[in-house]
């Protein structure tokens, strides 16, 4: 392990802290916004408690490193994170613009937490790995259930739009 190796994790981990932040301020006004999708509703509820967690399991991992996550980029990023769900408000078809930025946003921290795990591993950081592989599988798994559900998700838009109901959320 170098210090480079140990840099490069701790950074990473911060941009984790803050990017479960900005995730909690994507889904949070989303679900006070959501009307006629009960099923997304329950699933982002379900999801910000998960992130929740995650948050905490960062925590721990920085401390357990005698480190703290950066406030700046937490601010910067929930606020980010609130601007774009203010974007999709605006459209009339926000219920399907913010599944796709969800699906989006699920991926990039899939791909947030792979990189992390590589870098404990080759830093020797083994005490971080349950914590890790614990925050990738929840974002596996909300990735697979709007993967699985944009289809029906679409479907009920149409269907209500057509009905000449309120669809967007």
């Amino acid at each position: 392990m170098t210090d480079e190796t140990r840099d490069i994790f701790v950074t990473g981990l911060r941009n984790a802290h803050a990017m479960e932040n900005q995730a909690l301020s994507i889904m949070k006004p989303q679900l006070s916004r959501i009307e006629n999708y009960p099923e997304v509703a329950a699933k982002l509820e379900q999801h910000i408690r998960e992130t929740e967690g995650q948050i905490v399991r960062i925590e721990d991992v920085l401390a357990g490193l005698d480190e703290d996550h950066s406030s700046l980029k937490d601010m910067a990023l929930s606020f980010t994170g609130a601007m774009a769900a203010m974007g999709h408000t605006m459209a009339g078809d926000e219920i399907l613009k913010n599944s796709f930025a969800n699906f989006a946003f699920e991926n990039f921290e899939m791909a947030a937490y792979k990189s992390l795990l590589t870098v404990a591993e080759a830093g020797g950081y083994a005490a971080a790995t349950s914590a890790l592989l614990a925050n990738l599988a929840e974002e596996k798994a909300m990735a697979q259930w709007l993967d699985d559900n944009l289809v029906s998700v679409t479907a009920k838009f149409l269907s209500l739009r057509e009905a000449g109901e309120k669809a967007k959320v």
